[in-house]
């Protein structure tokens, strides 16, 4: 049975939060792109509520029928799927999610004795993993997959997936947005395993992530080649982490980035592979419209080091998610970088307008895997 927040909790979590965090609420964004900001290619259809978070799957047999999954966050919620034109493929949309909240996708997944690509979602206030099979999104995770049981903050929102380069392992991290998080353990992580019955289940493998205790922690992304996991503390900075649970200083934080250059939030985020180690981590700079650039490589003194490139102006407005390929699809050289906007909508773009003449390095186009 799903069990949902009782008014007086959530009220009680409100108040605590602004009056103790000295977070409070978000102040409003611009409603308006900045004067030159670059122009998505595509405008999806709208979903029926509100959309939250995407993630691209690229079809290696036939790249023009990638697609792009994502969230419409709602108590009534959907995850839904889009062609690279932005329509909506409605014989692929799950519906009946309560409060779907961010999705992540991975490739290769070992099930029944052979390999299939996933999506897997937040249902927020089902506290559980949802988990479908790419490009027909049939469940295979027979009702979903509980996580942060036996705590008392169990509200799942960001989801990244970590594939292990030594094994091929497959590795969920997931944050909540709770007042009742702690601040130390945020995060969760969990191996998805086959049960020898066709269905994917998940298995605990750590609790790991600091937290600053304003706000809270939603984006996450990986980066399967280098190993490292990076998630926004909403009002402090991204931090990023060891991938593998298994890694000896797996419990200790890397690096911080971005603690300043941000208007308030920063959210979605999304990593573009310029060649083997190099390329860039994206940043959603929510109320202003824009997306801040970091090195993924680091500088040559200090590979965790990542000074902030520069900020580039979208039009999306108040962007909470992101994803980006580096990999040439029809009608988006270099690659193809989508991001929310209000309006219930995400927009495309071509990584050759992102990029442009502002970022220092040039991309080399697509690499031979998603």
């Amino acid at each position: 049975m799903i069990t949902m927040p009782s008014t007086p909790r959530f009220l009680l979590g409100l108040l605590l939060v602004c009056a103790l965090s000295g977070a409070g609420f978000a102040a409003p964004g611009k409603t308006e792109p900045a004067p030159g900001a670059i122009k998505p290619r595509i405008v999806t259809e709208p979903v029926k509520h509100d959309t939250d978070d995407p993630a691209i799957w690229i079809n290696r047999a036939n790249p023009a029928e990638s697609l792009v999954v994502g969230t419409d966050k709602h108590v009534d919620g959907a995850l839904y799927v889009w062609g690279l034109d932005g329509k909506i493929h409605h014989d692929k949309v799950v519906r009946g999610l309560v409060r779907p909240n961010n999705v992540d996708i991975a490739y290769g997944v070992m099930l029944g004795g052979r390999k299939i690509d996933i999506a897997v979602v937040t249902e927020r206030y089902a506290h559980r993993l949802r988990v479908y099979r790419l490009p027909d999104m049939a469940p295979v995770d027979n009702g979903g997959i509980p996580v942060f049981q036996g705590e008392r903050a169990r509200d799942c929102m960001g989801i990244a997936l970590y594939t292990r380069a030594s094994d091929g392992a497959v590795f969920a991290i997931v944050s909540r947005s709770d007042y009742l998080a702690p601040k130390q353990g945020y995060l969760h992580q969990y191996r998805l395993v086959d049960d020898g019955n066709g269905v994917l289940r998940g298995v605990f493998a750590r609790s790991f992530g600091d937290w600053s205790g304003t706000k809270e922690i939603e984006a996450i992304a990986v980066d399967n080649e280098l190993g490292y996991v990076y998630y926004a503390d909403e009002n402090h900075s991204i931090r990023k982490y060891r991938a593998d649970p298994a890694a000896k200083d797996s419990d200790e934080q890397v690096a911080v980035i971005g603690l300043d250059g941000f208007t308030e939030d920063r959210e979605g985020i999304s990593i573009y592979k310029s060649g083997p180690g190099t390329g860039y981590i994206l940043v959603s700079n929510q109320q202003d419209n824009s997306f801040n650039v970091y090195p993924r490589e680091g500088t040559a003194a200090d590979p965790h080091s990542h000074p902030l490139l520069r900020k580039i102006d979208v039009s999306t407005i108040e962007s909470d998610g992101s994803d980006v390929t580096n990999v040439e699809l029809p009608g988006f050289p270099g690659g193809l970088f989508v991001a929310m906007s209000n309006g219930k909508v995400f927009h495309y773009y071509a990584w050759e307008d992102i990029a442009g003449d502002r970022l220092r390095k040039v991309s080399n186009g697509a690499l031979p895997n998603p």
